[in-house]
């Protein structure tokens, strides 16, 4: 318990530096918790083979997936995995057998307009996103289908943020355009809370979301606004700042993480090494793939932002943690995702030696997610997750 103007400092050992955390409470009583990750040289690290894998046989249709767009972890180690282009829930037990299939392309209960998203609640109950008009399709592990839950006021677009909570609330988001789109003035997220039968109960607020002109082209190294939710935590920021609010299920700021960034300011060589990249990856300007909007973009056309975003994404674990991902500077190799205890203290850096992953799920000791190999094949894979002391 902490009184208000009280200082708290503890300090968390890694290999071979020490960092100092510092806890305080502002006059509402919400903790501030303060750590400098780059003092710390504790490491997480992935289990170098995959200790579950299913998605490259395309003998058999189950596994194979054409388009993955949501999957989680089950209390028994299977993985769901939500693949779009079929519209189906697939359930794998932990040797990666093809359990059930839940789901399909339809109207009626049970279908999927559009399959988006996928989260596994207590129980092991599974909500899948659905569009348009936005929804979710609630599911047992066992493949039966309960009910829908259909927003009230309704979606006409699907929430591209937020998630869906251990006691069944759901953190959706509206985009609001500004106008005119000019460069200038960023476009706005609105964060809804809706009740477990849809109904909207609370408006968390808006956050400056994305600065764009003309034509839909965002200002380069733009900000952006991160809304993520699971478990019972809520996280809310805009990636302007080094910091994450942390909200409960009853709603409640419960905790401010913040971390110092101050080597973020945008600089000419920056821009030529993104531009000069981005020409390669386009395959040059005299490329088939080489559009007129191209050209604006690196022709100087398109305002640069002053400073770099301090992360570009949230992910909040299964277990409570707080999984930061700091934005990537251009020609900058080294990525590393910063995690966070419960509590708010720094654990450790977790540096993806894999390529081709893209994170999903985040366990104790575990990570889920997506390998897309150099012809475009996807594979649902699971890694032991490591961390300081535990492994």
């Amino acid at each position: 318990m902490f009184i208000h103007g009280l200082l708290a400092l503890a300090t968390v050992s890694g290999p071979a530096k020490s960092q100092q955390i510092t806890v305080r409470s502002d006059s509402s009583g919400v903790e501030i918790v303060t750590s400098d990750p780059s003092l710390s040289e504790a490491s997480c690290t992935l289990g170098d083979e995959p200790v579950f894998r299913v998605g490259d046989d395309d003998s058999n249709e189950a596994t194979w997936f054409s388009t993955i767009r949501g999957m989680g972890r089950l209390s028994d180690g299977s993985v769901a995995v939500l693949d779009r282009s079929s519209a189906e829930i697939r359930i794998f037990d932990p040797d990666g057998r093809h359990v059930r299939s839940m789901g399909r392309r339809g109207e009626g209960p049970g279908e999927f307009r559009s399959a988006w998203k996928l989260w596994v609640l207590p129980g092991d109950t599974l909500w899948a996103g659905d569009y348009r008009p936005w929804r979710y399709n609630v599911f047992t592990r066992d493949g039966e289908w309960v009910r829908a839950v259909q927003m009230t006021p309704i979606y006409g677009n699907p929430s591209r943020q937020g998630g869906v909570l251990d006691n069944g609330l759901s953190i959706n988001t509206v985009e609001r355009d500004p106008v005119p789109q000019d460069f200038k003035t960023p476009d706005t997220v609105v964060v809804e809370v809706h009740g477990p039968d849809g109904e909207l109960i609370a408006n968390l607020g808006r956050i400056l979301h994305t600065t764009y002109g003309p034509g839909g082209m965002y200002q380069l190294f733009t900000a952006s606004a991160l809304v993520q939710a699971g478990g019972s935590t809520i996280a809310l920021g805009r990636t302007t700042e080094p910091e994450v609010r942390l909200l409960d299920d009853e709603l409640r700021l419960r905790r401010i993480l913040r971390w110092p960034d101050s080597d973020r300011d945008v600089s000419r060589a920056d821009v030529r090494a993104w531009r000069d990249d981005y020409i390669e990856s386009r395959g040059g300007r005299n490329s088939p793939n080489w559009r007129p909007s191209d050209e604006e973009v690196v022709s100087g056309e398109v305002p640069t932002a002053g400073v770099f975003p301090a992360f570009s994404y949230v992910e909040i674990g299964r277990d409570g943690r707080v999984w930061v991902l700091p934005y990537r500077k251009p020609r900058e190799k080294r990525q590393r995702w910063m995690g966070f205890e419960p509590d708010g203290a720094f654990l450790c850096h977790l540096e993806n030696s894999h390529t081709g992953l893209d994170t999903y799920e985040f366990g104790a000791d575990y990570w889920l997610g997506s390998h897309t190999d150099d012809l475009g094949v996807e594979t649902v894979v699971v890694h032991r997750l490591k961390t300081p002391g535990h492994g």
